[in-house]
């Protein structure tokens, strides 16, 4: 395969091992340091006396100093390894901490919820980012990007998950170096008149005036969503309805400024100023031109990291379609994933990274394949085909990664792609020509009209090929292990029908066999499983029997299932799900759990081997215990904190094991049949 005897990928390939091989390991900073300057001094004695025969010691040498510095930009990439974070002078008591607004999340329904700079704690100057939240009905004001806050309150590690199977957004946080949070009520804010400019500061005011200039126009609702999300990637105000539309229809990715908004815009680019190369030095303008506006788009559109990445990697792409050499795509790639990991090696970890590169990849890679495999006469057939061949490509590359993150594949996606993408450069050229107008108060209704429909139109053809249910495929599990197994079998069947070599079948084969060895091992552990599960939830109380491919649900009346279960179901391959109202004894094996519920009622015989306690009963807790003597206490979510500290206190001077669900997670037992 050519594409991996090019330096330039071997090298993008070395580098996120060794980004894989930090985060694996976790070395101490001057360690690393140590072994990647030793490595270094090697490989520049080396390049003196290296020939062209024997063993290529230069080669490898070069491939494990990229591999070390992959270690080394990860390690130097953790904030929590400088003796300046924040998180080395946090009490945990209450302190003042002095923050700068870096970037506005998503807010629920709940919360408002910030990336924040920590520049002090008290008076100490620091350095970390933290996640800084408010409650959404009482905070005085909306931060923006730059403002400057003094708030009163703990810093506490960001929680894990509570339940099995459940996303870990505290693993999500620290892909962005981020491993604490501050939730304070509005009370303990002060907001500072200060506020020193960023340039993304900036890029975040332009895209906030631009929105609200949109805003005064007679946009509709979901178009003016999805307008947001298609030029200026903001994804907060985009109907749910529509959003899950666009999602199921396989066209999601139009929704997020990314590579695919950014090639186009430099498709455009490249047409419009084509007359350009018939200047001297032409050639040279244009690239700069182009380069220059794509940045100025990221701007607008705020530079969210999604189109940074993005603008980076057409920037390299537009330097290599002005060399207008056949291997320049490639390595100009190749450059721009090496240059954005040496920079943010935490992208590495980002869904949005890995599938712009793997769909930009797959579309370099495979399209020229298609292309000479099929090529039909009539031009309408051939543009067609084009498209497909894109589509195709690019959803082959992204598909064991959208199985892995998100569990569906909607096999209609073709059909959107190929009645979208056709006009998609329309859609964003006269978008950004809207937006221009916009920014500057000259946008004459007409064009309200026109490109309010221009979006109406899309959002319709979207929400038909979205309602065809039985074309999308949902709640499929796929792990890490068949991630790559997946990769390793497209990649050999592809080099397999462009020539055929034992070294490809074997890969096949190989990857088919190991494949079907993990279902059946997985069939196996299932077969195994056999557990009562008693999960945590705020002010609800859910126990889960599961047992191989079953799950029986037990739940209150405040018990909220669907997200829980939905998780759960996926990474535990349950094909059955039937629900009941909660009980107040159980039987597990030789054992019984009796669960006391607001009633405090007690069990009949006055014993129990596990005790789970919910909704705080009003119970004498000490006379509890010694009627009942129970082996092991569980105190869920539905509880005080208050109420559970105390039960917490009296089990430990009896010594009885105490689990409160908050703390400590779901509590599980293993059934021994």
């Amino acid at each position: 395969m050519r594409l991996f005897r090019l330096a330039s990928v071997k090298l993008s390939l070395c580098l996120m091992f060794g980004i894989l091989l930090g985060q694996l390991t976790q070395p101490n900073i001057k360690t690393v340091w140590i072994g990647f300057t030793l490595i270094f001094v090697l490989l520049g004695a080396l390049l003196q006396k290296q020939t062209r025969k024997g063993v290529p010691w230069f080669t490898l040498c070069s491939f494990l100093t990229t591999i070390l510095l992959g270690v080394l930009v990860y390690t130097m990439a953790q904030p929590i390894n400088y003796p300046t974070h924040f998180s080395m002078r946090a009490s945990t008591e209450r302190t003042v901490y002095h923050l700068k607004i870096r970037d506005i999340l998503k807010p629920n329904a709940y919360t408002l919820r910030y990336i924040a700079k920590v520049h002090k704690v008290d008076s100490s100057p620091t350095t970390g980012e933290l996640l800084f939240s408010m409650p959404r009905d009482s905070a005085p004001t909306r931060f923006k990007v730059d403002d400057e806050l003094l708030s009163f309150g703990t810093v506490a590690p960001i929680p894990q998950p509570k339940n099995p199977h459940q996303f870990d957004y505290s693993r999500h946080m620290a892909t962005q170096g981020i491993y604490h949070q501050l939730r304070v009520n509005s009370g303990d804010v002060v907001p500072l008149q200060q506020r020193d400019r960023t340039i993304k500061g900036y890029a975040a005011d332009l895209r906030n005036h631009v929105i609200t200039k949109l805003r005064e126009h007679a946009f509709g609702q979901k178009e003016l969503g999805v307008i947001q999300a298609l030029l200026l990637g903001q994804r907060d105000n985009i109907d749910e309805g529509t959003y899950n539309d666009y999602k199921n229809a396989g066209a999601v990715h139009i929704l997020a400024v990314s590579g695919l908004h950014i090639g186009i815009f430099l498709l455009l680019l490249q047409f419009l100023l084509a007359p350009l190369n018939h200047i001297t030095h032409g050639k040279t303008l244009k690239t700069v031109l182009i380069i220059t506006i794509l940045w100025a788009f990221a701007c607008i559109a705020g530079l969210s990291p999604s189109v940074v990445r993005a603008v980076t990697m057409f920037s390299f792409v537009a330097y290599a379609m002005q060399l207008n050499r056949p291997t320049s795509t490639f390595n100009s790639i190749a450059l721009s994933l090496f240059f954005i990991l040496l920079v943010s090696p935490m992208f590495l970890f980002q869904v949005g990274f890995q599938m712009s590169y793997a769909a930009v990849f797959a579309i370099v890679w495979l399209y020229p394949k298609l292309q000479r495999w099929y090529r039909p006469k009539n031009s309408i057939l051939r543009k067609g085909w084009q498209l497909l061949s894109v589509s195709c490509a690019a959803q082959l590359g992204v598909l064991p990664i959208s199985l892995f993150y998100f569990h569906q594949f909607p096999s209609l996606f073709f059909v959107s792609n190929l009645v979208i993408v056709p006009f998609l450069g329309l859609v964003l050229g006269f978008g950004a020509f809207v937006i221009f107008l916009t920014a500057i108060g000259q946008l004459p209704a007409i064009l309200v009209t026109v490109y309010n429909t221009m979006i109406g139109w899309m959002n319709a053809v979207v929400h038909v090929v979205a309602s065809q249910e039985d074309f999308l495929f949902q709640k499929i599990s796929f792990d890490g292990f068949q991630l790559v197994l997946a990769y390793v079998g497209i990649i050999a069947l592809v080099s397999l029908l462009q020539k055929f070599r034992f070294k490809p079948l074997a890969l096949i084969l190989g990857s088919i066999i190991l494949f079907l060895g993990h279902a059946l091992y997985t069939r196996h552990q299932q077969q195994q499983t056999h557990q009562l599960i008693i999960a945590h939830q705020v002010k609800g109380s859910i126990l889960m029997h599961h047992g191989q491919n079953w799950l029986t649900v037990f739940h209150g009346s405040n018990a909220r299932l669907d997200y829980l279960l939905e998780n759960y179901a996926i990474k535990a391959r349950i094909d059955s799900i039937v629900t009941d109202s909660l009980h107040n004894a159980y039987r597990i094996g030789h054992q019984k759990l009796y669960l006391m519920d607001s009633l405090g009622v007690y069990p009949r015989p006055k014993s129990a081997d596990y005790l789970v306690l919910t909704n705080s009963p009003k119970i004498n807790f000490e006379r509890l215990l010694d009627s009942i003597q129970p082996k092991q206490i569980i105190a869920d979510g539905s509880n005080y904190n208050n109420v559970v500290e105390q039960w917490k206190m009296t089990s430990t001077k009896k010594n009885i094991p105490f689990h409160y669900t908050g703390e400590k997670g779901a509590f599980v037992i293993d059934i021994i049949d």
